[in-house]
């Protein structure tokens, strides 16, 4: 009677020859909590002062800080990290925190922002005034253009070609084009609109996504590819585009340089991490451009800090922020081709360790020891060191001058606690049995599942990580660690396979 060993499923259950149940191992690997010492001098105590306030960890004003830097210096001056080699570097990042909902990442991110929303504010300011004074002069333009029509009309009836010639090329001398605002955020924007925006904002925009799930996912979507595209391409700064659209003709962009950031949930990270590993959209490096990704601890206890913002340290993080905002490239001592980006290299002893440091990279990812996901995420450490080496020395060292050792030495640091970070966010990719199991777990210990079951009784639910792959690798992994246990039932037809639960975890015990 085939229901009879259903029935008798139950009684075999309790039997006492199940062992002891092992633990789960942890979920997600440990990362370093930042230090104050790896933010640069000028912008240190505002940002400290940010998170404090807040009660949030450093890392979400911090990477918001400098994603926000880089985004001013944008194209106006690189990195050449080698001596004899014109590869440059435009320091242009792209940044994300990760972190729960109601855990201060959007308002520590909206902080960290202000001063490039000040330099925005100002930029408007300026453009109004400037296109107040171009209305004025293009009135004036158009009763001198009548006057020097009727001027030249009269040189022409006396036969005085020349004069008729001097005065047409004066009044297209004197003819001004339209001021041009300076951009330096969007939020959200078609690309084709963006490409536009970059044509007369040639040293890039931010664009700053309170959530960035929605921007990750649109860029699936079928009929994105192109969108998907050139934000690949804007993320070096150094490439242009050229895209062509009905009605709007063909858009040439000699640089695109494109500044991203924004928060995104942890559940909503693991999904689309799936996505980039699992050969979906995603997978084409996209996620691992993100190289300022931070999934930091929470403070274990909070601290209610009711104080004045720092004015002080505000004001001078805000001078730094102006003062980058206006790079004059000769009085920092940078290189220049003709008809190229302005440069500058490292010192001596700067050059030196990061040849030493390059050469293990390189070794590191020749060996290929890493899962390839998080390798591509490492092979971007190329251009994020000379990045953050640049922007720390510029920060911090108004007089310019070659890349200092000491700002490199920080860029490592940094590079050496996101790689901590990397390490955690890619986990569910490198090890996705883990993770999957952990989550068929949890939903075991609330008693969402009965004792017997079966697989389709978990993937039908549209768990998160359990979809018909990921509930057999959790169960094989659950099974090993003896917190469920198979059994063949004998239909009649084809034996299925039910999972047991172990009576220490059934029902929510």
């Amino acid at each position: 009677m085939p229901r009879d060993i259903v029935i008798d499923i139950p009684r075999r259950e309790a039997a006492p020859d199940w062992p002891e149940p092992q633990p789960l191992p942890d979920g997600l690997p440990p990362v370093p909590a930042m230090d104050q010492a790896m933010l640069p001098e000028a912008l240190r105590p505002w940002l400290a002062d940010i998170a404090e306030r807040m009660q949030c960890p450093l890392e979400y004003p911090a990477v918001g800080g400098v994603v926000a830097l880089s985004s001013v210096v944008g194209r106006q001056i690189g990195i050449r990290p080698r001596l004899r080699d014109d590869w440059t570097v435009v320091p242009n990042l792209w940044g994300a925190i990760v972190g729960r909902p109601g855990l201060m990442k959007s308002p520590a991110l909206s902080e960290s922002m202000k001063l490039l929303q000040g330099l925005e504010a100002a930029a408007r300011q300026d453009y109004e005034q400037a296109q107040q004074d171009y209305e004025i002069q293009a009135q004036l333009d158009e009763a001198g253009a009548k006057a020097t029509k009727k001027a030249i009309e009269a040189a022409m009836k006396k036969g005085n070609r020349q004069e008729a010639m001097e005065l047409a090329q004066a009044a297209a001398a004197c003819s001004g084009e339209s001021p041009q605002r300076r951009r330096y955020i969007t939020s959200d924007s078609t690309v084709e609109a963006l490409g536009e925006l970059l044509s007369s904002n040639p040293r890039g925009v931010l664009i700053f996504r309170d959530e960035l799930t929605g921007w990750l996912k649109d860029l699936e979507r079928e009929g994105r590819e192109g969108s998907r595209a050139f934000y690949l391409e804007s993320w070096n700064g150094n490439g242009g585009f050229t895209y062509d659209r009905i009605g709007r003709g063909t858009i040439d962009i000699e640089s695109v340089c494109v500044s991203i950031l924004g928060g995104i949930q942890p559940g909503r990270l693991l999904d689309y991490m799936r996505s980039a590993i699992d050969g979906g959209a995603g997978d084409d490096g996209l996620i691992q451009r993100f190289q300022l990704l931070v999934w930091p601890d929470m403070p274990s206890e909070y601290r209610d800090v009711d104080r004045w913002p720092d004015r002080d340290a505000k004001a001078r993080a805000r001078q730094a922020f102006e003062r980058l905002d206006t790079i004059d490239p000769v009085a920092l001592g940078a290189g220049q081709d003709e008809g190229g980006m302005p440069f500058l290299r490292f010192e001596a002893a700067a050059y030196e360790r990061f040849v030493s440091w390059r050469v293990d990279l390189e070794d590191r990812i020749r060996r290929g020891e890493e899962h390839p996901a998080f390798e591509s995420a490492i092979s971007k450490q190329r251009s994020l060191v000379p990045s953050l080496a640049l922007l720390f020395h510029l920060v911090d060292c108004p007089s310019g001058g070659p890349v200092s050792d000491h700002a490199l030495l920080m860029a490592l640091t940094w590079c050496d606690f996101l790689e901590e970070h990397a390490r955690r966010i890619y986990s569910p990719a490198m090890d996705p049995a883990k993770h999957a199991a952990r989550e068929l777990d949890k939903r075991i210990r609330k008693g969402d599942l009965p004792s017997p079951f079966r697989e389709r009784d978990v993937y039908r639910q549209g768990w998160r990580l359990l979809d018909r792959a990921g509930t057999r690798d959790a169960l094989e992994y659950l099974e090993d660690l003896g917190r469920v246990r198979s059994v063949t039932v004998e239909t009649g037809g084809r034996p299925t396979t039910e999972w047991l639960i172990h009576p220490k975890l059934a029902g929510g015990a």
